[in-house]
């Protein structure tokens, strides 16, 4: 059973990585996106990921709910790639959610999942210390869940300049 966590930055080849990653394994391919397009830019950016993948994939929306998402698609055979878990944070921010009891739900459902899991979140925790309260708490929820995601993980891969970096 695959429990692999992508991390990397922005535009590092992380979810390309995953995909192709889940792509070499054999079984029903769910692909659980958790973007929302709150603007054209976004939406324009959501069409591309989801011409990327062919018609192999389900997709299925999670903004928010990502551990039911996880329950409904877990099942023998199952292929799951979460993109992105850092998008997920920042919904969840949006709406005032408690970032403990999320990220808590979360990992009972990874460790109960059923499957190959291929998660990708974006490496928040290399730059500097941000100047104002809001993105000092997203900084801190996303590393958080990082932490939490990477220590129930099989393995945990850091892509850099689309280059891939076992790190567990």
């Amino acid at each position: 059973m695959t429990r692999l966590f992508v991390l990397g930055g922005a535009r590092s080849g992380k979810s390309r990585y995953a995909q192709q990653r889940a792509e070499a394994l054999a079984g029903r391919h769910v692909f659980i996106a958790t973007a929302e397009a709150w603007d054209e830019e976004m939406a324009d950016r959501i069409a591309r990921h989801r011409a990327d993948r062919d018609a192999r994939w389900d997709t299925v929306d999670a903004p928010r709910d990502l551990a039911a998402a996880l329950d409904a698609a877990s099942g023998t055979g199952a292929v799951v790639l979460v993109d992105c878990l850092t998008l997920w944070a920042s919904n969840l921010l949006l709406v005032d959610a408690d970032m403990e009891e999320a990220t808590a739900a979360l990992v009972d459902a990874i460790a109960r999942f059923e499957g190959e899991l291929i998660l990708v979140a974006n490496e928040t925790g290399l730059g500097i210390v941000p100047d104002n309260a809001l993105a000092r708490r997203f900084r801190d929820a996303a590393g958080r869940i990082n932490q939490a995601v990477a220590a129930i993980a099989g393995e945990v891969m850091l892509v850099v300049a689309g280059l891939p970096m076992r790190v567990k």
